[in-house]
C-alpha cells in the first residue's frame, strides 16, 4: 500500500453536499486505510494499493454513485506531493501571505503554454508559473479580488483544475508524512 493525497474539487460549495465523515467511509468502502480528512473542501489522505489513476477512477465512481455528483479527483502519491510541495516558485510570498499562495492541478496533463495563457488575463501583479504539472498562484490581493476564474484556469489547462491554499498544501504534507 502507498500513501497518496486526494483532492476532490467543488465539493460543498453552492450546494454540492459531500459530508466528509461519509466521504472517509466511502474510502473505506473501496478497501483505503488509515483515511484522514482535512477541511470540509475535499481533502483526503490515506493508502491504498494501486496507480493513482485509478484510484482517482474508483473515487469518483463511488461518489456519483452514492451522492450523485460529478466530481473531478486529482491523486498523488506522497512522493509527488513532496516534489511538488518542494517546487513552490512563490515560497517567499506563501511563507508571509499563505492564503494568497495556491496550487492548482489539472484533471490531465497541462496543456502546452497553460500558465502563461492565464497570466496574459492576470491583473497587475498577480502571478502564475507552472512547475512540472503544478499550476502555481500568487494574488497579492487575494483570490476573490482576481479575474482568473476556474473556468479561464480550465480551458487554459485543458481539464478541470483544483487548487488549494499553501497552508492547506503543507498541512497535507505533514499529514501524509512525505
Amino acid at each position: 500500500m502507498a500513501k497518496f493525497i486526494a483532492l476532490l474539487r467543488a465539493v460543498n460549495v453552492g450546494g454540492r453536499k459531500l459530508p466528509m465523515v461519509e466521504l472517509k467511509a466511502l474510502c473505506g468502502a473501496l478497501g483505503w486505510e488509515g483515511t484522514a480528512t482535512y477541511i470540509q473542501s475535499g481533502n483526503i489522505v490515506s493508502e491504498a494499493k494501486g496507480k493513482s489513476e485509478a484510484l482517482e477512477a474508483a473515487l469518483e465512481d463511488a461518489i456519483e454513485e452514492k451522492f450523485g455528483l460529478d466530481v473531478p479527483v486529482i491523486v498523488r502519491t506522497a512522493e509527488e506531493w513532496r516534489a511538488i510541495v518542494a517546487g513552490n516558485p512563490f515560497a517567499d510570498a506563501a511563507e508571509k501571505e499563505p492564503n494568497r499562495v495556491l496550487l492548482g492541478l489539472a484533471k490531465r496533463r497541462l496543456a502546452p503554454g497553460a500558465a502563461a495563457t492565464i497570466a496574459a488575463k492576470a491583473a497587475v501583479g498577480e502571478r502564475v508559473e507552472a512547475v512540472g504539472e503544478a499550476l502555481w498562484f500568487h494574488y497579492p490581493e487575494g483570490v476573490g479580488a482576481s479575474k482568473l476564474t476556474p473556468s479561464l484556469i480550465d480551458r487554459a489547462a485543458g481539464s478541470p483544475v483544483t487548487a488549494r491554499n499553501w497552508r492547506t498544501v503543507t498541512t497535507l504534507l505533514d499529514m501524509a508524512g512525505a
